[in-house]
């Protein structure tokens, strides 16, 4: 099997696992994962993610370009995927979105990112101190895709991270799909946790959440 025939397959497994928890509806999401240092797979535009098909993913160059014929358009976030395998050795980056990340970036965007400690599930991202904080950033949902790439590109700078986009979603990446995948799963547990905690304190924001 060719490293473009095991990467498909292993995006191909990520796509139907997060389909099976229902984080692709009416289309949205997209994924990606690096084949070589100047090529990436990533979801096609409009498709149900739910079903396998052979135009389920293509391969783009570091701009986001085809390099395969097809009918087939690439997402159209595939620029975001585009910075992060630019600049850092991420080999994985995934993009859902769900209603709790959706309102924990509503809740939290004026505050520019939200935080957590004391979280067993923070050390996904490497935080295994007692104290640690994870600072997962909150950016302006920009209708231009260039645009919103440039201010997405500004928080990716290691092989593994995660930004939430208001009302959007969130994009994490990983140095592999297990990887990418494990931080969207922490990500989506903390998100959970935090909006059962302020519905159970009565809805107010400030505190320690």
């Amino acid at each position: 099997m060719t490293t473009y025939e095991t990467k498909w397959d292993t995006l191909a497994d990520i796509k139907d696992e997060l389909a099976a928890r229902d984080w692709f509806m009416g289309t949205s999401g997209n994924l990606s994962i690096r084949v070589d240092e100047n090529s990436f797979l990533v979801t096609s535009s409009g498709l149900d993610k739910r079903k396998r098909t052979a135009n389920d993913f293509l391969l783009v160059d570091l701009e986001g370009r085809p390099l395969e014929s097809t009918s087939a358009k690439p997402s159209a976030e595939t620029l975001l995927h585009c910075e992060i395998y630019k600049k850092t050795p991420a080999g994985a980056s995934l993009h859902v979105h769900t209603v709790a990340n959706n309102v924990i970036s509503e809740l939290f965007y004026q505050e520019g990112a939200v935080t957590f400690q004391h979280q067993e599930l923070i050390k996904a991202f490497g935080l295994w101190g007692e104290d640690d904080i994870l600072t997962i950033p909150i950016i302006r949902n920009d209708a231009d895709i260039p645009t919103l790439a440039a201010h997405f590109s500004a928080y990716v700078s290691k092989e593994k991270g995660a930004v939430l986009i208001h009302n959007h979603g969130i994009t994490v990446w990983g140095v592999n799909g297990f990887e990418a995948k494990k931080l969207l799963e922490a990500c989506e547990f903390l998100f959970q946790y935090k909006l059962s905690l302020i519905q159970l304190k009565g809805g107010v924001l400030h505190g320690n959440y």
